[in-house]
Formats: structure tokens, C-alpha cells, sequence
């Protein structure tokens, strides 16, 4: 806590522990009511993982989507899509194969002329 004496915090903390129900007391007591601290501050919010374009999952998929035209593509398409992009963005080594498989067997169809 901010600008608060070790006094009024010890103050506090006792307010909290008395007005507590017995069963979560005794709890507490069993840890050690010294190691409790009742002001811990809330974690910080799971991060938002991205790529090296800090772009987000949904951000990629949708930027991706957007360039197939809707006829084009059903759910399954696009759950692909969205489960490749999670993975490659996790460094999953499952789908960092599939990536690089997908990236040579392209290169391998436009040596023999199969793909534009």
C-alpha cells in the first residue's frame, strides 16, 4: 500500500484478519499470520502473446481471411487457419513443421509447374 504507516498497516491487516470467518483464520494462522499479507497486489493480466509484427492471433487470421474471398473459405477453413496461427505463434514445434513443410511443398510445386 502507498503512504501508509507499517503501523496503520499493521492496523489494517488486524481489522481484516478479526472480521474474517474462523475457519479462514485458522487458515491463515497454519501459514503464519506474520508471511500473510492481505495487500498483495493483483498478477497483471495474462499478456497478449504475438508475432514479430506484433500482430495477435485473431489480428493475423482476420488480416488473412480478409484477402480469401468468403465463397472461398467454410468454419473448418478458417479453424485451421486460426489453429496454424496459434501454434506458429506459441513456437509449437508441431505446427512450425507444418509451416515449413507447407513453405517447401509450395516451392516443390512451382519448380515442377504445378502452381503459378
Amino acid at each position: 500500500m502507498t503512504n501508509v504507516s507499517p503501523e496503520e498497516e499493521e492496523r489494517r491487516k488486524k481489522y481484516i484478519f478479526d472480521h474474517m470467518a474462523p475457519r479462514r483464520q485458522k487458515h491463515i494462522l497454519k501459514k503464519g499470520y506474520e508471511a500473510w499479507d492481505p495487500f498483495i497486489k493483483p498478477k497483471d493480466p495474462i499478456d497478449m502473446r504475438t508475432d514479430v509484427t506484433k500482430r495477435t492471433t485473431q489480428t493475423l487470421v482476420s488480416e488473412f481471411l480478409h484477402t480469401c474471398s468468403a465463397e472461398s473459405y467454410t468454419n473448418e477453413f478458417g479453424r485451421g487457419a486460426f489453429e496454424i496461427c496459434h501454434g506458429i505463434i506459441n513456437n509449437d514445434e508441431k505446427f512450425r513443421g507444418m509451416f515449413e513443410f507447407v513453405c517447401w511443398y509450395r516451392e516443390h510445386l512451382k519448380k515442377e509447374g504445378k502452381l503459378e
